[in-house]
């Protein structure tokens, strides 16, 4: 019995999630955005507020990567900037063929080019990865105060610093060796984009978002799986 259908596009490219190294194109004052190519046909949109709090820390971090004064990802030697001011003008912030570390934040559509962000995070299976912030949060839905206070405990005893964490619902109740590893595996995810962000070019993707096979089996899979069936070579080896 057939109880969820999920397909994915082929081309892939552009998926919500996906991290890419944008080139800013045009800056439009009135709209208080930019343009930014960032290799779809259509120019990808960045909004002033989209930029996020964090954005001069990460432009400072995007300048040390690219001249290879820091090594890769890390962020435990990094000193971040102050948070820039959330009613400030984009022309404030960027100029034309500033090269910028952005993420999909929704797909593009008939005439339009991807929405971008700069408030970059990468999602795990228990936890989401937020780069040049410090707080801890826990998902809403998780409502047992003991519950939230044992995640946010041991959360901020194992996260690395200068990288901020959103528990996700699925991590309640789940061991901290379990937490610990899919936190390792986002971090190392994040540092090896950031070595590729070293020596990319312009429109170069840095991290790509899990096809949909891959994250739905991160979000779904436990131990009352009893197997999962493929049906070609290729996605049996992802899987695997």
């Amino acid at each position: 019995k057939l109880v969820e259908l999920h397909s994915e596009k082929t081309d892939a490219r552009f998926a919500v999630g996906d991290l890419y190294l944008g080139k800013v194109k045009k800056l439009i004052p009135g709209l208080n955005a930019a343009f930014v190519d960032v290799g779809y046909e259509k120019d990808a949109f960045l909004h002033y507020l989209d930029l996020g709090p964090q954005f001069s820390s990460l432009q400072k971090f995007t300048k040390l990567v690219r001249a290879k004064k820091i090594n890769a990802g890390r962020l435990d030697k990094f000193n971040g900037e102050a948070d820039i001011d959330k009613h400030g003008k984009i022309t404030q912030q960027l100029s034309k063929s500033q090269l910028l570390p952005v993420q999909v934040v929704k797909e593009p559509i008939s005439t339009k080019g991807p929405r971008l962000s700069c408030e970059l995070a990468l999602a795990g299976r228990y936890l989401v990865l937020v780069p040049f912030s410090n707080a801890v949060s826990v998902s809403k839905k998780i409502t047992s105060s003991e519950e939230r206070k044992r995640l946010l405990r041991l959360i901020q005893s194992i996260k690395p610093e200068n990288f901020g964490v959103i528990i996700r619902t699925v991590a309640e109740g789940k061991e901290v060796a379990e937490l610990d590893r899919d936190l390792r595996s986002v971090v190392k995810t994040w540092e090896e984009g950031m070595s590729r962000l070293a020596a990319a070019n312009p429109r170069d993707k840095i991290i790509g978002e899990l096809d949909k096979t891959s994250s739905l089996l991160r979000d779904m899979l436990n131990e009352s799986f009893v197997n999962v069936h493929v049906d070609g070579k290729k996605i049996y080896e992802v899987v695997r």
